[in-house]
């Protein structure tokens, strides 16, 4: 019986991705110049408009605009026809400081989370890098198609785009992608033939040949017939509406708490990424095949309320040792978990596109309890 299972990606040009990269950018300006800083910024765009909002309490002096203009022409929009103009686009900035009961919760010694909420971190040896497939290959394929664009390689094309595949499971050793959809925003003017050859011969053959898997499966490119009007010109943004693109693409269940524009104080951020650490060591050390963990807290508290792991049935030890394990080794203290990742650095926009998870330049990424994990077996 055929099984199958679905992920989507989106590009950093995006309308939300847009978005959730200039938050990143914000934060990651704050917190260079003042890595106390305490951010929570939301950015919305439309049209040739864009609002900057949110909550941020810093000794940074940051100019928004030009971290806007920057991060808009950086992705590739250069006139509000295509997506968005970074000389002549409106910016409207609405910040305030974080609230003084907030930080009465927060700005203290031991810290406190900066607010209430359920996390989860997942990791499954599915693939080398502990993520699942299809959103792993989801993620490549707009990666491939956005650098290439930069590169001048990828004619017509423009930024906005999304991926989406479907694994098939019926062999759940040895899976097989049945179908690749991608849309790409492309010029008014453009061969179409050519496009989509350029499409399947050199980046969804490419991806699909370095995960080491078929190259038969279903093909659609830009099923409605065109896709011309594309970025914010198209649909609007918001910061934080791609959070299943961000984690694991669906395969494993999310809190709903975004991660862009938040400071490590926010657990919906830091303690997801712990949360993903915990799991991929375990699951690199052997313990399961995948493991989920969940994670609550209460706003101002330090230490977690709950947590929760789920191996779905691929466990190599009974779930009580896995406990032993999390308790002796890790420590989800809202103040550990920052040193512990070294969560104060301007480290956030590069999440801010193509997953939070995965990339081996990240602190939540490192493997290096394995071998103390390894005696628990």
């Amino acid at each position: 019986m055929k099984k199958f299972f679905t992920s989507e990606s989106v590009s950093e040009g995006h309308p939300d991705k847009l978005c959730d990269q200039i938050s990143d950018a914000i934060l990651d300006a704050c917190l260079e110049q003042d890595p106390e800083s305490k951010v929570a910024c939301e950015v919305f765009v439309s049209g040739n408009f864009l609002v900057i909002g949110g909550e941020i309490s810093s000794s940074a002096k940051v100019n928004y605009e030009e971290i806007t203009k920057w991060v808009l022409s950086r992705v590739g929009y250069n006139n509000k026809e295509t997506g968005i103009d970074p000389q002549t686009c409106e910016i409207l900035i609405k910040i305030k400081e974080q609230s003084k009961d907030i930080s009465l919760g927060v700005d203290k010694e031991d810290t406190g989370a900066g607010d209430q909420g359920i996390m989860f971190g997942y990791a499954t040896n599915e693939t080398s890098n502990y993520m699942p497939c299809a959103i792993q290959i989801a993620h490549d394929l707009v990666h491939l198609a956005s650098k290439l664009r930069k590169l001048n390689q990828f004619k017509y094309a423009q930024p906005d785009m999304k991926s989406q595949v479907t694994m098939d499971y019926e062999n759940y050793k040895n899976p097989r992608i049945d179908t690749i959809l991608m849309s790409i925003q492309h010029d008014e003017n453009y061969d179409e033939k050519e496009f989509k050859n350029f499409i399947v011969n050199n980046i969804m053959n490419v991806i699909a040949k370095k995960h080491n898997l078929n190259t038969d499966f279903k093909v659609l490119i830009n099923p409605t017939g065109r896709f011309v009007i594309g970025g914010p010109i198209s649909d609007a943004g918001l910061t934080g509406r791609k959070i299943i693109v961000d984690s694991y693409g669906g395969y494993a269940r999310h809190g709903g708490g975004a991660f862009s524009g938040k400071d490590p104080s926010k657990v919906d951020r830091s303690a997801a990424y712990m949360a993903r650490y915990v799991a991929k060591n375990l699951v690199a050390a052997g313990l399961a095949d995948q493991l989920e963990i969940q994670v609550s807290y209460a706003i101002g508290v330090s230490n977690p309320i709950s947590i929760f792991v789920e191996s779905f049935g691929t466990n190599k030890v009974p779930y009580a040792v896995i406990y032993k394990a999390i308790n002796e080794t890790f420590n989800f203290n809202v103040k550990s978990i920052i040193e512990t990742l070294d969560l104060k650095k301007p480290i956030y926009f590069r999440t801010s596109k193509y997953g939070h998870f995965g990339k081996k330049e990240f602190s939540w990424e490192k493997l290096d309890k394995v071998r103390l994990l390894e005696k628990y077996l």
